[in-house]
């Protein structure tokens, strides 16, 4: 290895170090005896004397067991040479612990001691014979158990940097060592002694970047990774006691001894001090224990969870959200605190310390055990004489004590969120950078899962076909909500609640939610049995009911829902619920158990407990009640027993004498009520009517427990890798008589096996021996087994069996009905059946193979084979590989899926040959026409619908597709009326919508030119009104115009096709053309006349300000003139304003004789307006002098002889005074030859020239 020099830290490298392993493990062993009841607590210890021995701790038994809503922790356990030890570690020559630290990621536990004992220990699980032991009943050993050596005083700080494998430790000394971890084994790596004071604490930040370092003299060291120093600081005058970084790293939290904390950034600068609420009238050591601020790398119990846990040596502690919350959670845990640390998830707080024993002048060593919000778990009491600290293990399974000399495991049981219904395992976990709560549904039949996330999870119960997810509506309101799913997640029905749900439970038809002071019952709807309800007409709608705890209901019913019962205050509340189809439990704090009747909900009696129960469960025949109290005791209490009571009163129900301790979790059968299996620590016990079986060594959760089998899922392991899970943590046992049955079977015989069930009577047991007799084709004894297990499909299949002849045909079947269907198909086809083979075959939905019988010369024929190819299609299908399933339709001839199969894959072009070759008036057709219609292809639809005689569909197509001029000519081939019609509905539902375009280019595809052109002429009103730009307006009008010619052409057209074959074709067509439009003309003569005149306006108005610009001040002139024809057009204010801009203009610009004669213009027309003004005036002078002005300001434009008006160039706006001309063939307009021959394009319609 090679070392970096450390720069300006006062630390410098070790000198490598060979590592002292001392593997002397001494063990005290026990053998196991079922009756033994005492509650030990599993310990090892680590020894340098001699071979194995006893450690001497077979009195201690003060350890509880510990059993809760949220945890449930056990003592640790060990195993070693197929047995079950009772281990604990212990230190060499009883060297007193200082310190304990377990590194969550790599799983080393280091632990210093006093005279500079530094070890590092680590436990690792080993595979044992048995596969299906895993997690905390697995054997596990210490793999390390390294001594490391380096400090002389007392190891009383340890801390972990399991980001980069380091561990640093300081000791009473000041002597402060980084070790690092080489080829499995740990060396010194860097060492500092600043010879002044003592470490009082250390930590890393969350990513293993820094560490902060404080000593008791108010010194501060912040250092990297790598041994540099960041900075330091002197905090005179304080004395320093522990140190805390903030999730982020931006934040250090400084603790002193006299109780106060500062909060620093991470660069050194003092920001506040952080405010201690829980002191407040405190008594004693105001010393601070503890600052724990768990970083999330877990994630959180819930959004705004509270994460710094401030701990007091007097037994204050407050719980905060962050460093400046003013409302924190505050605790008395009533002890003596010496250590404080949070789970991996932060949803737990363990507070280690001691406490005053009840009627004793002692102390006594306790954890207790709280969640974020302050809600006390449990407390768990620890024998020896001191505690010095406490560490979780990395998955929170787990917790080490150090105590006096010794190390102690107390084995966690979490009280996971799940449950198990329909094959189905549903359990939630909490993602880093999510808030919700990630809900699994796992089919482990199937092995298929479904993830859901859901806000404010609360719990999850289950029953029969159902799941309720119970969450909070919202964090801020006092709403609850109890969601039913299916086994795929789905939602099938909800109910807010504004009861708190700490508890609920579920039957296969209700769900009981309870809180503290009341509960609540829905009967929800099952889905499954309303299509047959509805048929029968019984069906009913979902049903509610609500009761204080403190009611006596009589079950009448007619109640209403008030929720305000639940806030009313009880003396007794209530601490357990459970529920059958007969009863409903409330059991109370008191050991009261109030009894219901299901589902009328009427109160039947009231019995007593001898221990407050903290869960309860009915067997199945809802007679007896397993009860589990606070401290994790089984008992059972019979509810119907009559027994006369100390004062000779006869009373119902008996709390059994039956005890077993340390019990985590329990299920009773499903079909016997005599059966229940139970967790005691890492074992699962089996009775019958209260007698154990042998135990089996197992740490996983009951999901079921029926037919002799029990079902257990290993949530430890599944939640590992909870988005993975496996069929490998799912384990199922069975019962003794079951395993005794199927040893008999083996190597005795059917007889006495039948003996023996008989004696041991069970369904599963009859149905193994028939089963087996089956086998032997004994059908007697199978017959009699199948009867007294009740199974009528058993009992028919013996009858049939028995009606065979031959003894291969038997073998066949009883393969067969085992699900050994390849050894049957071998048996048919050796019996030369292939038919029995292709029929076995069939109704397993084997089809490949029943293509591979029929073509090997099997008995069928060409019907059994498409089948057998559209089944295989069909297979396909099912899973969306569209072109292999399109392969088999072919040869199955299935004309219906392979186009449905045509359509998903967009072959068109397969679906439109498909189409040609089918008949007229094929039933699939239409469905074709409609595929077609969907993606927009007119033409090959409109051929299949007519292919099919379905003209309207195909009209109705058109219209849909906007394709009006197919639709109107099918309609006029056909002699369908009803198209203009529709035509005007939707060109009225396009126009309602504004959308005007639309509704022009409906009318112009459908040839109703006019209706189009009166839209576009509103349009460029509208625009005229609005000011826009000249040249889009004069667009539309030409646009509008040009529909109006097409309407015009579309006339003549349809005239000479009506005169066709007559004489005289022309004159008639054109006759009858300016006849129809004639008619047309009633209506919109304006319209047909003046097409273009819009248009023209605008065009002329165009070009005079383009002749104005270029200089032509004449030109535009006599243009501008022209505007004043188009006053109905364009804004009167805008042409007159042009003409005075012209004339104007005209003035600076003309010269010579030109500008004489525009000058005299000028001062003519200033002659006249003073005429027309004059008062002296009489009617008819005025008239007269506005002839004289109108005939001299126009009369370049009109004939002076006949009166005449001229036309207009639309080039130069000048009147045409010649005999030859050009005229545009689309708008009529002239201009002079010259002046067009430089165009390409009618200046007014753009039509090519």
């Amino acid at each position: 290895m090679q070392h970096k020099q450390v720069k300006n830290t006062g630390m410098s490298r070790a000198t490598e170090k060979q590592p002292n392993h001392n593997r002397d493990v001494s063990r005290c062993y026990q053998s196991y005896n079922p009756n033994n009841q005492t509650q030990e607590l599993y310990l090892s210890h680590i020894s340098s004397q001699g071979p194995y021995q006893s450690s001497g701790c077979n009195n201690q038994t003060q350890e509880q067991y510990l059993s809760t809503g949220h945890q449930i922790l056990t003592p640790g356990c060990y195993q070693s040479s197929g047995r079950q030890d009772h281990l604990h570690i212990a230190i060499p020559n009883n060297t007193k612990l200082r310190s304990v630290s377990w590194n969550r990621e790599q799983g080393y536990i280091a632990c210093g001691a006093e005279d500079g004992l530094l070890k590092v220990l680590k436990l690792e699980t080993q595979t044992g014979k048995d596969s299906k032991v895993k997690g905390l009943a697995a054997p596990s050993n210490l793999s390390m158990n390294q001594t490391l050596e380096g400090h002389s005083g007392a190891v009383q700080v340890v801390a972990w940097n399991e980001q980069f494998q380091k561990l640093t430790t300081s000791d009473q000394n000041g002597l402060i060592i980084v070790w690092m971890l080489y080829k499995g084994s740990w060396y010194e790596e860097m060492i500092n002694n600043r010879n002044k004071s003592v470490v009082r604490d250390m930590k890393w930040n969350a990513d293993g970047q820094k560490i902060c370092i404080v000593y008791e003299d108010g010194a501060v060291i912040v250092g990297s990774v790598d041994g540099n120093r960041i900075w330091g600081k002197e905090l005179k005058g304080l004395q320093l006691a522990n140190v805390e970084w903030s999730p982020d790293g931006k934040l250090i939290l400084f603790g002193m001894a006299n109780g106060d904390i500062q909060i620093y950034d991470n660069g050194g600068n003092l920001i506040s001090k952080l405010q201690i609420y829980c002191l407040t009238n405190a008594t004693g050591s105001t010393i601070i224990a503890s600052i724990e601020w768990y970083n999330g790398a877990g994630g959180y119990v819930e959004a705004s969870c509270p994460s710094l846990a401030i701990c007091f040596e007097n037994g204050r502690c407050q719980v905060m959200r962050a460093e400046n919350d003013e409302n924190p959670i505050l605790i008395d845990t009533g002890m003596h605190i010496v250590k404080a640390q949070w789970n991996h998830t932060g949803a737990v707080l363990a507070v280690a310390g001691s406490q005053r024993a009840t009627g004793q002048d002692k102390d006594v060593n306790v954890i207790q055990f709280y969640t974020p919000f302050g809600e006390h778990l449990r407390t768990l009491k620890v024998p020896g004489k001191q505690i010095h600290g406490c560490a979780w293990e990395g998955g929170s399974l787990r917790i080490a004590l150090a105590v006096d000399s010794f190390i102690y495991f107390a084995n966690i049981r979490p009280d996971y969120k799940w449950g198990y219904f329909s094959n189905t395992v549903v359990y939630a976990f909490t993602k880093p950078d999510r808030q919700e709560h990630c809900v699994v549904f796992w089919d482990i039949k199937n092995n298929e899962k479904y993830i859901k996330y859901v806000k404010n999870l609360i719990s999850i119960t289950s029953c029969g076909d159902y799941c309720c997810l119970t969450t909070k509506a919202d964090e801020n309101a006092c709403q609850y909500v109890l969601i039913l799913c299916n086994s795929i997640g789905t939602p099938m029905d909800s109910k807010y609640i504004d009861l708190d749900p700490t508890y609920v439970c579920m039957t296969k038809t209700h769900i009981v939610a309870a809180s503290k002071e009341a509960f609540y019952v829905w009967q929800f709807k099952n889905i499954k049995k309303l299509a047959a309800m509805e048929i029968s007409g019984k069906r009913k709608a979902s049903s509610e009911k609500l009761y204080h705890i403190d009611d006596v209901p009589s079950g009448a019913g007619g109640e209403s829902i008030d929720f305000n019962k639940a806030y009313a205050p009880t003396q007794d509340p209530v601490c357990c619920i459970t529920a059958s189809d007969k009863l409903l439990i409330i059991g109370r704090e008191s050991g009261t158990l109030n009894r219901y009747l299901m589902p009328q909900l009427s109160l039947t009696n009231k019995q007593i407990l001898n221990c407050r129960p903290h869960q309860i469960a009915l067997n199945c025949t809802s007679t007896r009640l397993s009860v589990t109290d606070i401290a994790g005791v089984l008992t059972f209490f019979d509810l119907d027993t009559h027994i006369t009571d100390a004062n000779g009163q006869e009373v119902i129900g008996e709390h059994l004498k039956f005890e077993r301790k340390d019990v985590w979790d329990m299920r009773w059968a499903e079909d016997n009520p005599e059966l229940f299996a139970m967790m005691e620590k890492t074992r699962m016990y089996i009775f019958r009517n209260l007698d154990p079986e042998e135990p089996m060594l197992s740490s996983g959760y009951i999901c079921q427990f029926r037919d002799l089998q029990i079902k257990s899922v290993l949530l430890d392991e599944i939640l590992k890798d909870p988005e993975n899970p496996t069929k490998d943590n799912v384990i199922e046992m069975e019962v003794k008589s079951l395993r005794d049955t199927r040893e008999l079977l083996e190597k005795v015989g059917l007889e006495e096996t039948l003996s023996f069930i008989e004696d041991n009577p069970h369904s599963r047991l009859w149905r193994l021996l028939a089963e087996s007799a089956l086998e032997q084709l004994n059908l007697k004894i199978a017959d009699h087994a199948f009867v007294r297990c009740k199974d009528f499909q058993g009992i028919e299949f013996v009858k049939r069996l028995g009606n065979l002849q031959s003894e291969t045909m038997k073998r066949a079947e009883v393969a067969a009905y085992f699900q050994r269907f390849d050894e049957a198909e071998r048996l048919y086809l050796d019996m030369d059946r292939g038919d029995l083979a292709v029929a076995l075959r069939k109704k397993l939905g084997d089809w490949f193979r029943v293509v591979q019988l029929l073509k090997s010369g099997s008995q069928g024929d060409d019907q059994q084979l498409e089948e057998a190819w559209n089944a295989i299609g069909d297979y396909y299908s099912d899973r969306q590989q569209w072109l292999q399933a399109v392969t088999y339709y072919v040869q199955g001839r299935n004309q219906e899926h392979l186009a449905e199969c045509y359509y998903i894959l967009e072959d068109y072009v397969g679906l439109k040959k498909m189409m040609e070759n089918l008949p007229e008036n094929h039933k699939l057709l239409p469905s074709i026409a409609k595929m077609f219609v969907t993606v927009g292809m007119c033409t090959e639809a409109v051929d299949a619908y007519i292919k099919n005689n379905k003209i309207k569909e195909a009209i109705d197509c058109c219209v849909h597709l906007n394709q009006w001029n197919t639709a109107i000519e099918l309609a006029k081939s056909h002699n369908v009326r009803e198209i203009d019609s529709l035509l005007a509905k939707y060109a009225q539902h396009l126009l309602e919508k504004e959308k005007i375009i639309n509704a022009i280019e409906l009318y112009r595809k459908a040839n109703h030119y006019i209706d189009a052109a009166k839209l576009l002429f509103k349009i460029a009103s509208d625009e005229t009104k609005h000011h826009s730009k000249p040249m889009r307006i004069k667009k539309i009008y030409v646009l509008a115009a040009l529909l109006v010619e097409r309407y015009h052409e579309q006339r003549k057209m349809t005239s000479r096709s009506k005169a066709k074959g007559q004489r005289g074709t022309e004159a008639i067509s054109a006759l009858s053309g300016l006849l129809e439009e004639d008619a047309q003309s009633m209506t919109d003569t304006k319209l047909l006349d003046n097409a273009w005149r819009g248009a023209e306006g605008y065009h002329f108005y165009i070009l005079a300000q383009r002749q104005l610009y270029a200089g032509q001040s004449e030109a535009a002139m006599k243009t501008a003139l022209h505007l004043r024809e188009y006053e109905d057009i364009i804004n009167p204010v805008e042409i007159y304003s042009l003409l005075g801009n012209v004339g104007v203009n005209c003035y600076y610009s003309c010269h010579g004789l030109a500008a004489s004669a525009l000058r005299a213009f000028g001062t003519c027309s200033k002659a006249f307006i003073k005429l027309e003004s004059l008062d002296s005036l009489n009617p008819e002078q005025l008239k007269q002098y506005e002839e004289l002005a109108l005939d001299l300001f126009t009369k370049s434009s009109v004939c002076p002889s006949c009166d005449t008006k001229f036309p207009t160039c639309i080039v130069s706006g000048r009147p045409l005074m010649d005999y030859q001309f050009w005229s545009c063939q689309m708008c009529k307009h002239q201009a002079y030859e010259r002046e067009i021959s430089t165009r390409q394009n009618c200046p007014l319609c753009h039509t090519r020239i």
